[in-house]
């Protein structure tokens, strides 16, 4: 299971990071692009926009406290994920996205100046913009 786990990881933190790379390489900065539209409704679309701070833009320019918190959570997490594992396949799956969360934006905050890429910007009502890797933690 570990094996597993550490697979699913690489690939959902690859996916993240490959996401990212993309927008970053064909969007431009606070311009929105149709990604998903039913007839002229607009679902989703995509907007490259950096935050420096955590959800909602909460704690902005804490970019250390940021990172240290990451690393804090994802080292518990995966105390959990391996000590829990033959217990609950669904605490399992869950410590699995939420690694990869925060992997994911811990990479950006590191390497990025502390800004992480969010681009997923949803359209039917009012929403903060965000990335694969927040979807990975909330989900998680």
């Amino acid at each position: 299971m570990i094996i597993f786990a550490i697979v699913a990881i690489i690939v959902l933190v690859a996916g993240d990071q490959l996401i990212k790379y993309w927008c970053v390489n064909n969007l431009v900065l606070h311009e929105s692009q149709d990604f998903i539209k039913i007839g002229d409704t607009k679902i989703f679309d995509l907007t490259l926009h950096y935050n420096t701070g955590a959800i909602f833009g909460s704690m902005a320019g804490k970019r250390f406290f940021l990172i240290f918190t990451v690393v804090i959570i994802t080292a518990v997490c995966i105390y959990v994920m391996i000590k829990y594992r033959k217990r609950s396949k669904v605490l399992f799956s869950s410590m699995i996205l939420m690694i990869s969360g925060g992997i994911g934006n811990l990479i950006d905050r590191v390497f990025n100046g502390g800004k992480v890429i969010d681009m997923f910007d949803f359209q039917l009502f009012d929403f903060a913009i965000f990335n694969f890797a927040d979807i990975c933690v909330t989900t998680g």
